[in-house]
């Protein structure tokens, strides 16, 4: 398609974290579909939500109850759910999920659903963070999906996950097997990386002429308090120029058309694919 509707939903959690990660779930699943039909009415292409979508960012703490949180994918209830709107609105859905994929063995993952309601995939963070305040690798195992472009009935989708954008060779390898637009479902607070917020992605869409869709939560979470959610969800081109943008702190669907001939036009102009040297970049794939 020459033009994509796009949308994203940033949110604040709606649930007291004292309660069971099923009752959670249930609650930030109905805080959603708002959302979600207003999207639809709005004939979006494709519609994602920020990582772990369902749940509040547990991840400052290191508590065994929040292993409750994950469920299967494609088996799981929010995946199946998605799958019903997706159909229903012939949409897109990009859906963030704790998953678990066997007893015990747990992934930062976001499902992949075509327009007419089939599974496509999956893809699961690759880079897991562990530093005060996101102790993501006491939840999260590393993902090693082989960097996945879906081919949806809109277009040629990646996604990479939150601390994922820190690692420019996620972008690239993305591109290289075919995505013209990049979801990046985020869960960030203010303090150090929220200069970057507006640095990295832009550069990375610039250096892969590609569309970038950020996406972060607003608000802040109890009991942990580790800083606010700074929201900012955006949209930027292939020239690294953000076009379309959400508040710091409100609750928003994005919504946002991406002119997809940009892709084409950008990469004939700047021609970075056709003069990369990876037969000189041995050393970065060297393992330590």
């Amino acid at each position: 398609m020459s033009t994509l509707r796009c949308g994203l939903i940033q949110l604040g959690l709606k649930a007291d974290t004292r309660e069971s990660p099923e009752q959670i779930r249930e609650v930030m699943l109905e805080a959603h579909i708002p959302y979600i039909e207003q999207a639809g009415k709005a004939g979006v292409n494709i519609l994602c939500f920020q990582e772990v979508f369902t749940q509040p960012y547990f991840c400052p703490s290191q508590d065994t109850r929040w292993y409750a949180a994950a469920e299967s994918i494609p088996d799981g209830p929010t995946t199946k759910l998605m799958q019903e709107y997706a159909r229903k609105h012939q949409m897109v859905i990009i859906a963030p999920l704790f998953e678990q994929a066997m007893t015990g063995v747990y992934y930062n993952t976001a499902a992949v659903i075509d327009a007419d309601g089939s599974y496509l995939g999956k893809y699961r963070k690759t880079h897991i963070p562990q530093v005060a305040g996101f102790w993501e690798k006491f939840f999260f195992k590393p993902g090693s999906s082989g960097w996945p472009v879906f081919e949806t009935r809109y277009g040629k989708i990646g996604v990479y996950i939150c601390y994922d954008r820190h690692f420019p060779e996620g972008w690239r390898a993305l591109v290289l097997n075919g995505a013209e637009i990049i979801f990046n479902p985020s869960a960030t607070v203010k303090g150090l990386s929220q200069y970057l917020w507006e640095l990295e992605q832009p550069a990375a869409a610039a250096a892969n002429g590609c569309f970038i869709a950020a996406i972060n939560r607003v608000g802040t979470e109890s009991p942990w308090d580790i800083g606010e959610f700074y929201g900012s969800s955006y949209f930027v081109n292939p020239r690294g120029a953000i076009e379309s943008q959400a508040s710091e702190t409100d609750d928003e669907l994005l919504i946002h058309d991406l002119d997809m001939q940009q892709v084409q036009d950008i990469r004939n102009q700047w021609q970075f694919f056709r003069d990369r040297r990876p037969d000189q970049y041995h050393r970065l794939t060297q393992p330590e």
